[in-house]
C-alpha cells in the first residue's frame, strides 16, 4: 500500500506539475515581509482517505492520494486557511499536513454532536515561517439574554456548528479569524437567525474597546444563495464588508451552480461606530481546479468533489 511521502506514478506527477504551473499564474506568491494571504475553503467531507494513487469504482472513501496531492499544492499557496467540512476521522487531514511540511501547523475543534452539526470540524492550516499563532482561541455561544431577540426570526437555539475564532500575528500585524459553516436547512429563511446572530456577536465584539483586538475577519461557508438577498443583505446589516473583487459575477463557489455566493470572506469597514481593518487589501478571488485537478482520471464533476470538493477555495491578500 503506498503512502503520501512515497514517489507517485509518472501521470500523477505529471498532472500534479500542470495544476502548480496553473497556481502560479492565478494566486498571487508569497512575497517576504510584503503580504498575507488568507483563504477559506470547505473540502467536501474531509475525513478518511483511500491510500491508493487512483481509487476505484469499489473503493470508499473516493478520496485518494492524489487528490490529497492536488489539495495540498492548492492549500500551500496561503498563509492561513480556514478549512469547513473537516470531518470526525482525520486521516485525509494528517496526510495533507505531512506533505506540507513540518513548518505547517493546525488547530481545530471537536466535532459538532448532533444531526444537524453532520459530525464536522473547523480547522485552521497556517505556515509557520509565515504566520503563527498569537493566544487567542475560542467559540462563539449565543448569550441567553439574546434568545428571541434579535428582530424577526429570531434566535431560538445555539449556533448548529459553532463559529470558532483564533487570532493569529503575521510580522507586525495580529488578527482575529472567525470561520463559519451556516446550516443549510430545507430552506434559505432557516439561515436568517443563524447569519443575523453571528452578525450582531461580530458587531458587538469589534465595538468593545477592550476586545482582544480589533481586526476581525469573517470567513467560511455562509450559504447565501445570490448576492443581494435577504441573506446577505441580513449578514451585511450588521457592517460587515465584502470586497467588489469577491462581488464579481465570475468569482464564483460552487462547482455546479455558478450563480451562488455560499462562501465569503468579511470584515468592517466604513461602520461610523466600528473600527476599520488594519490590514490593508490588496485584492481577492477564487481558484477553479476543476480543469486540472486529477485531469488524468476523467472524472465527472460530481466524482470530482469526492475527491476534491464541491467549493471553490476563496482568498484574500492583504499588505502587512
Amino acid at each position: 500500500m503506498p503512502t503520501i511521502l512515497d514517489t507517485p506514478p509518472v501521470e500523477v506527477l505529471e498532472n500534479l506539475r500542470l495544476l502548480s504551473e496553473d497556481l502560479d499564474v492565478k494566486i498571487p506568491s508569497k512575497k517576504l515581509d510584503k503580504n498575507l494571504l488568507i483563504a477559506t475553503w470547505n473540502i467536501r467531507a474531509f475525513g478518511d482517505l483511500t491510500r491508493k494513487w487512483t481509487s476505484s469504482g469499489s473503493d470508499s472513501p473516493k478520496r485518494d492520494l492524489q487528490s490529497i496531492l492536488c489539495i495540498s499544492e492548492i492549500l500551500k499557496r496561503f498563509d492561513v486557511i480556514a478549512v469547513q467540512e473537516v470531518k470526525a476521522n482525520i486521516r485525509a487531514l494528517r496526510d495533507t499536513l505531512k506533505l506540507l511540511g513540518s513548518h505547517w501547523s493546525m488547530i481545530l475543534t471537536d466535532v459538532n454532536r448532533g444531526d444537524s452539526g453532520n459530525g464536522e470540524r473547523m480547522a485552521y492550516l497556517f505556515d509557520t515561517r509565515r504566520v503563527n499563532l498569537s493566544g487567542l482561541a475560542c467559540e462563539l455561544v449565543v448569550p441567553n439574554e439574546w434568545y428571541g431577540r434579535i428582530d424577526q426570526g429570531a434566535l431560538s437555539e445555539q449556533f448548529v456548528r459553532t463559529p470558532y475564532a483564533v487570532s493569529f500575528r503575521s510580522m507586525n500585524s495580529t488578527f482575529i479569524l472567525v470561520t463559519l459553516h451556516i446550516k443549510y436547512g430545507k430552506s434559505s429563511a432557516e439561515r436568517v437567525a443563524e447569519l443575523k446572530g453571528i452578525a450582531k456577536w461580530l458587531a458587538d465584539w469589534a465595538g468593545d474597546l477592550n476586545a482582544y483586538d480589533q481586526n476581525l475577519i469573517a470567513l467560511g461557508d455562509f450559504n447565501i444563495d445570490a448576492r443581494g438577498d435577504l441573506l446577505d443583505s441580513t449578514f451585511l446589516s450588521e457592517g460587515l464588508y465584502v470586497p467588489p473583487a469577491l462581488q464579481s459575477p465570475e468569482v464564483t463557489r460552487s462547482i455546479f451552480n455558478q450563480t451562488k455566493y455560499y462562501d465569503q470572506i468579511a470584515w468592517f469597514q466604513g461602520h461610523q461606530r466600528l473600527p476599520n481593518l488594519s490590514l490593508a487589501f490588496i485584492n481577492a478571488g477564487n481558484y477553479d481546479f476543476v480543469p486540472l485537478a486529477l485531469q488524468n482520471q476523467n472524472l465527472s464533476k460530481l466524482s470530482l468533489s469526492w475527491h476534491i470538493s464541491d467549493h471553490y477555495p476563496l482568498w484574500a491578500e492583504f499588505a502587512v
